[in-house]
């Protein structure tokens, strides 16, 4: 077994004490307690500062019936073509089409806001000030806030800034102001009107408000796979809020309406065009068959040529409605090509069209739409967008398709009745000249006038159904306004404060503890080292002087610091008990750690129990033992080593009975040679004949070297941690010392220890074994101070608020 298994083996047990991490937490309560509170004082101050947000919510249900007449599918190809009609029924309603006509039905040219302390409230619906607006351009007036201050009945001042320069002006009520390059002027306000208060406005056009209620409007199922859409709009003015999502919907109402019209529209038109370019026609056939009726003098033709000629009519009557219908055939094609929104076949005369051609139209306009929604979100080469892209791309092509087999169809038919045609024009061919060329100008204006009357019933057909067409949504709930805000949310925002607020107090005590390099009780020294610890010394409550001229061991007797240096020299008799003279060693790591100050005290105390003791600073090279006990350092230990001096010439007494001192001398060159020569172990020799305690005061052993040959030949070895000033190395070193040269004879003293449980150690020390004999009894005197044993000189108050930071 190696020396480290050895250590780690002589280590007392440690168990984790959760009541001992209770009393830590509990400790910097008012840590815990100042985080608090700041936290929910900064809650107040941002629910204070920030602008409340405020929320309404209505309600339609999209319908399934499109209208009341039956036919109107028939009319309108397009009806509910969207796969998903909730989707695609959001992008109409989030349609800036659709907000900018809301927007323009509130009829808001002049937002009007009142100016408070801490920040500026729109205080829509409400207009303070009669504005009335002389020149305002549209695309260029001014945009920015003018502040207006009334003065008195007859006079105000507007101020606004123009490119960062502050106007302001006093006007007249009723007279002309010009702002930049808008002119309006303001009427006589009310009496109502507050001279005190400070208004703002600015104009608007209805497209300034877009961006403001596409941001605050949202759209969703009411319940899944449900019909019923739930609209919510937020905005900081709750009164504004409802007024725009009632306009909203009732504007989605009417979009929906005109947008189903629109085929029936399309339809009309394209019959209109046709039967403006026949009807042109009639006339002007019919004009000529009476003038060739006069110039011939031909009334009728014969019964046979009658025949011939209603068949050539009818012939030619449907040739002229399935050309018709190639040329709504091209314009779809058309459209299909240049993928545009809201695709529709404008005639149809009934046969040879695909039947499967209008459910391709439909998934077609249900993809643009679903395209153009994405695009709000995503950018032309994303994913999703190439995706759909895909879908439009195969939907065209069979649409393309369908279409060319149509147009296929009915040319089929075409060239069959023009086939047709030819027999009846070669029966025609035989008639006499007259009736020939009779017939020749009655077969167009027959014609013409056929279609013509068709067309004309197809158009009362499309008007028909155009007017039983109904919104496809009902307003189920309006939308109500709520002047309770959504945002921020004050209790989830108290709520967050507590807990942040706690936990930034704990974390504080648990980042110190973990930050802390420092030894600040005698568990911590326990958990680092198996050399035994004599005892701990408590910290003196008053500021004490720097060369501790007062000896607070026998100045002040009667306190906890007295007490616990007499509990350290209780101890040290047991140890080299059977020594008749005891050498004693005592160092630290590094200076300031109070090695001077406890051998001082410690001396003091032995010498007041009939031991005979002497005190020698073996600091050459920074003692203060001379200050001390305010004696001239003339000549000293370095002095004797140097053999320039006696051992009587340099022991002096210190006026404290049976307690002498040798002080440290000036400073040699070279104090650790003349500490580890033969004359040192001399003078401790013939001490030891006069003396029963030899007090040694060495350098710190962690600086220099010089303290070693001492420790050697010491019979007790004090090694001094100062509590809050040693770091956790320091209480290794006394492990390695006797390791290195084998002592047994270590032991260490915690110096100024002061009760502080938020560097305790949340770990119980179990002894056992072999390490249990070698811990000496000590006491912390924690919890004594009002037992009236012990008297501090200064009486603790509550009012003592640094004594809560120990």
């Amino acid at each position: 077994m190696d020396e480290t298994q050895k250590i780690i083996k002589k280590l007392p047990n440690q168990e984790i004490d959760y009541f001992k991490i209770g009393k830590i937490l509990i400790s910097r309560w008012y840590w815990i307690a100042g985080s608090l509170i700041l936290f929910i004082l900064g809650s107040y101050v941002y629910l204070w500062y920030t602008p409340k947000t405020y929320a309404t919510s209505g309600t339609m249900k999209l319908e399934e019936k499109k209208s009341e007449i039956s036919d109107l599918v028939n009319v309108i190809g397009s009806a509910d073509r969207s796969p998903s009609k909730i989707q695609s029924e959001t992008s109409v309603i989030q349609s800036p089409t659709v907000i900018l006509s809301a927007i323009k039905d509130l009829n808001y040219p002049i937002s009007f806001y009142i100016q408070g302390r801490v920040r500026t409230s729109e205080i829509y619906p409400q207009k303070p000030l009669n504005i009335q607006n002389l020149q305002l351009d549209s695309l260029n007036f001014y945009r920015g806030i003018i502040t207006f201050k009334a003065i008195d009945k007859t006079t105000f001042n507007i101020s606004y800034q123009v490119a960062e320069k502050e106007f302001s002006k006093n006007y007249l009520y009723n007279n002309p102001v010009t702002v930049g390059q808008t002119t309006f002027l303001i009427k006589e306000p009310a009496a109502s009107l507050s001279r005190n208060t400070i208004y703002l406005f600015k104009f608007n056009t209805p497209e300034d408000f877009i961006g403001r209620v596409r941001a605050g409007l949202r759209t969703s199922e009411l319940a899944k796979y449900s019909n019923i859409l739930l609209l919510q709009q937020t905005d900081a003015n709750p009164q504004f809020a409802a007024d725009i999502l009632n306009a909203i919907m009732k504007e989605y109402l009417i979009y929906d309406r005109d947008r189903k019209t629109q085929s029936a529209t399309q339809m009309i038109n394209f019959i209109d065009d046709q039967l403006q370019y026949l009807s042109d026609k009639v006339k002007g056939s019919e004009k000529s068959i009476l003038e060739f009726k006069q110039k011939n003098k031909l009334m009728e033709v014969s019964s046979s040529a009658e025949a011939a000629l209603n068949k050539a009519k009818d012939i030619e009557a449907q040739q002229a409605i399935l050309k018709l219908q190639l040329i709504a055939i091209d314009q779809l094609r058309e459209q299909i090509d240049k993928e545009k929104n809201n695709v529709n076949l404008n005639f149809n005369a009934g046969s040879g069209v695909d039947p499967a051609l209008t459910a391709l139209i439909g998934k077609l306009d249900g993809l643009l739409n679903q395209r153009y929604e994405l695009l709000k979100t995503y950018n032309y080469n994303s994913q999703p967008i190439q995706d759909i892209n895909k879908s439009i791309l195969q939907i065209k092509g069979n649409a393309l398709n369908s279409i060319n087999a149509t147009y296929t169809t009915v040319k089929r038919n075409l060239d069959y009745l023009s086939s047709q045609l030819s027999v009846v024009n070669k029966q025609i061919s035989i008639f006499p000249v007259a009736e020939r060329d009779l017939i020749a100008l009655n077969r167009p204006y027959e014609v013409n006038e056929k279609v013509l009357s068709f067309l004309s019933e197809k158009k009362l057909s499309a008007q028909i159904s155009r007017a039983g067409i109904l919104p496809g949504a009902t307003i189920i709930e309006q939308a109500r306004t709520n002047f309770s805000p959504v945002s921020p949310d004050e209790h989830g925002i108290h709520r967050s404060a507590i807990i942040f607020g706690l936990l930034t107090g704990l974390g504080l005590i648990i980042l110190i503890r973990l930050l802390n390099p420092y030894i600040y009780d005698k568990e911590t020294v326990e958990s680092l080292t198996s050399v035994p610890i004599l005892g701990v010394i408590r910290k003196f409550p008053e500021k004490i002087d720097e060369n501790n001229s007062q000896i607070l061991a026998i100045s002040k007797p009667k306190t906890m610091f007295a007490e616990s240096v007499r509990s350290v020299r209780t101890n040290l008799n047991f140890l080299a008990s059977e020594k008749d003279s005891k050498v004693i060693c005592i160092t630290s790591e590094v200076a300031g750690e109070g090695k001077s100050f406890v051998a001082v005290n410690l001396s003091s105390t032995l010498s007041l129990i009939d031991k005979k003791v002497i005190l020698i600073g073996a600091d050459l090279r920074r003692s203060k033992l001379h200050k001390t006990f305010n004696v001239p350092n003339d000549i000293g230990l370095s002095t004797y080593l140097s053999h320039q001096s006696l051992l009587n010439d340099i022991i002096l007494p210190t006026g404290q009975k049976k307690l002498d001192i040798i002080i440290s001398g000036p400073v040699p060159p070279n104090p650790s040679e003349l500490l580890h020569s033969e004359r040192m172990s001399e003078l401790i020799r013939d001490l030891k004949t006069r003396y029963d305690v030899i007090m040694i005061d060495t350098a710190p052993i962690g600086l220099v070297s010089d303290a070693i040959p001492i420790i050697r030949v010491s019979d007790i070895n004090i090694f001094v941690i100062r509590s809050g000033k040693s770091k956790y190395y320091a209480a290794t070193i006394p492990q390695r010392i006797a390791q290195e040269y084998h002592l047994d004879n270590t032991v260490i003293v915690l110096n100024a220890f002061a009760e502080d449980l938020l560097h305790s150690r949340y770990y119980t020390t179990r002894f056992t074994g072999d390490n249990y004999g070698k811990y000496y009894y000590y006491s912390d005197y924690s919890g004594y101070e009002s037992s009236g044993y012990y008297i501090e000189t200064e009486k603790k108050k509550w009012w003592n608020f640094s004594r809560w930071f120990k």
